[in-house]
């Protein structure tokens, strides 16, 4: 008695762990309060949110339609392996099978790398065909071992004896082999159109712009903060798989006598036919078709006039790119990326052809360096005369003649701390390494910048290349690590809005924002020094419509719009014009946004320093995050 209550503690616990996760999430997608935190009642508002938007419905019917394409031709092609591989001799067979069965035991990211080099080697640009190909290849085998056991169970000799009377060999296949094998057919279908709906790491790496699948695009959105549309999104997924293994597994129980009883098999009704036969395939071609449509149209796949943006997230307001294609006739398709290095492999490799790019001072120095931006014809930009002089001219340090970049946005980073958890003066780096404020502390997850904080707290430049001062500030780095509660990037800003946290390296623009949220919070650079920076609004050699790169970079000038991503991003403006038309003089004046640069005489951009230089940094932060 005991022990069946200990295995239903034990089931009991174990659907615990399994489901409570999911039904937390369900929870909370009726959950009317965007916090976590706190229920504010129930709502239905985010599947509403879910519906309109456009984004995720577009990534929804394309995952539909490249799962359903590549396991379409995954199931032709694996098929027709799989008959020649069974018409092999043992030694082949044997040797074909281990071929076949590589992917399957390669790790996902092994194959998404490799195949994104393929790609790149034949110059192809990544899109939806790669997508397609890299899908239709790892579903492959998926197919082969499904159908194999089937054809295994054929009878070789009744394909013989159907030739013999006179059958070709296609008729003798489709009326003989093929009846017999269609349950292995489907089943390697299904299979390969469920690996290829769940696939995420190879569509990363061989997607480009503009084309997300649910997996991809989840992944971008989760990086910005989990939204309640998510929650609504993966609860539908979810319902949606519960109800169809329902329907699969669930059949009504008969008593065996009855079954016995059954000699007589009654015949599906005339109206059952031609319903599973004609409308219900009818329908879903309509669907798909019209889905297709609806979507190309929306996302305006099929306009010839169109410019492709890479740019930095929650980096510009959404609303200026409606406006620019409203007043050009240009549609945009835009994408973001979360640091410079993640950025420059895909302009390096050339394998995604990106129009206008937003990268960071060091990085337009570097790719200057290696011939990757093409010169911007400012005669396409008279609104350039609204970028501040000291602005052009701080350019220098990494566009020497100004002639590959525009100023974006610039800024300064410091610390950020909460006036309630810090009771002394904050004027130093040195707090960040004060064993009072532990698992109170916020460091940037980035090499440079982290790097860049340690340096000029012990009195080097933020672009040294002395292995000395490097080791020094690796050491000082591992030291601080027990103090540190996370190193993070975007959400700095919201673990110190919401009081997690004492102290923070963060960049100005986002202590601007944070300030209005919580005023408690206050923003300083420290006196050792920081950085200075500034991120600048480039154009890719192989852009594929310079001109319309050159019109959104002229758009992007103009002081109406610069105001409106100032106030969208609170980024400070080099655009002079822009400043002037802030109305809030707090602002406008601000010592955060826009600090008076004659104070400090020990504010650095930082370089390129080369690709040695990078590899020292990069193994020296390995040796910090691994520690």
């Amino acid at each position: 008695m005991i022990r069946k209550y200990l295995q239903k503690i034990y089931l009991a616990l174990i659907f615990i762990l399994l489901y409570a996760p999911i039904v937390t999430l369900i929870v909370l997608s009726f959950n009317q309060s965007k916090t976590r935190a706190k229920w504010g009642g129930f709502t239905l508002k985010w599947y509403k949110e879910l519906l309109k938007n456009e984004q995720i419905m577009s990534a929804f019917y394309t995952t539909l339609i490249i799962a359903f394409i590549s396991a379409a031709i995954a199931t032709v092609i694996g098929t027709a392996a799989a008959i020649a591989i069974q018409g092999m001799k043992q030694k082949w067979k044997t040797m074909y099978m281990g071929l076949t069965n590589i992917p399957m035991m390669n790790a996902e990211i092994v194959m998404g790398v490799s195949l994104m080099l393929l790609f790149i080697a034949f110059h192809m640009t990544l899109g939806f065909g790669t997508i397609l190909i890299a899908h239709i290849t790892f579903n492959i085998p998926y197919v082969i071992l499904s159908v194999l056991p089937k054809l295994k169970q054929t009878n070789r000799y009744t394909y013989e004896a159907a030739l013999d009377l006179g059958a070709s060999p296609v008729k003798a296949f489709f009326k003989v082999v093929f009846p017999d094998i269609v349950p292995g057919v489907l089943s390697g279908f299904m299979l390969a159109f469920t690996m290829s709906l769940d696939d995420f790491v190879i569509t990363h790496f061989t997607k480009g712009p503009g084309i997300d699948t649910l997996s991809t695009k989840i992944y971008t959105e989760v990086r910005k903060g989990i939204k309640p549309e998510i929650y609504a999104l993966s609860t539908i997924m979810f319902v949606t798989v519960l109800v169809l293994l329902l329907l699969i597994n669930y059949s009504p129980k008969e008593e065996e006598e009855t079954v016995v009883r059954k000699k007589k098999v009654r015949k599906p009704s005339r109206v059952k036919k031609i319903l599973i036969q004609r409308v219900v395939p009818v329908a879903i071609c309509i669907v798909f078709i019209g889905g297709g449509f609806y979507y190309a149209k929306e996302n305006d796949v099929m306009n010839g006039e169109k410019l492709v943006v890479y740019n930095w997230g929650e980096y510009i307001d959404p609303e200026v790119l409606t406006m620019f294609e409203e007043e050009t006739g240009i549609d945009i398709v835009y994408e973001e990326f979360e640091t410079n290095e993640i950025l420059y492999p895909k302009i390096s490799s050339g394998a995604i052809a990106y129009d206008v790019i937003c990268p960071s001072d060091y990085m337009i120095q570097r790719m200057i360096e290696n011939d990757l931006l093409s010169e911007i014809n400012f005669d396409n930009i008279p609104n350039l005369k609204n970028i501040g002089k000291q602005y052009l001219e701080q350019s220098r340090q990494f566009d020497p003649e100004n002639k590959y970049s525009v100023p974006y946005c610039w800024g300064t980073v410091g610390i950020l701390y909460n006036k309630m958890m810090v009771d002394e003066p904050v004027d130093s780096w040195s707090i960040l390494w004060d064993p009072k404020y532990k698992d109170n502390i916020l460091m940037q997850d980035s090499v440079r910048d982290a790097f860049g904080v340690t340096l000029k707290y012990l009195g080097y430049s933020l672009n040294s290349i002395d292995l000395d001062e490097l080791t020094e500030a690796k050491n000082l780095l591992i030291e601080q690590k027990p103090l540190v509660q996370a190193y993070v990037i975007d959400q700095v800003r919201d673990k110190m809005i919401g009081n997690e946290a004492a102290l923070g390296v963060i960049y100005s623009g986002e202590a601007i924002y944070t300030q209005k949220e919580n005023p408690n919070l206050e923003y300083v650079i420290p006196k050792e020094g920081s950085n200075i920076w500034i991120d600048s609004w480039v154009i890719p050699k192989n852009a594929e419509h310079k001109e319309n790169a050159e019109k959104f970079i002229n758009f992007l000038c103009r002081p109406d719009i610069a105001l409106m991503n100032f106030e969208y991003i609170t980024y400070s403006t080099p655009n002079e014009a822009a400043r002037e038309l802030i109305e809030d003089e707090s602002i406008r004046n601000s010592e955060i946004a826009f600090p008076d640069l004659s104070k400090y005489d020990n504010l650095e951009t930082f370089q390129y320093l080369g690709t040695e230089a990078d590899q020292v940094y990069g193994n020296l932060w390995n040796k910090v995050k691994s520690s």
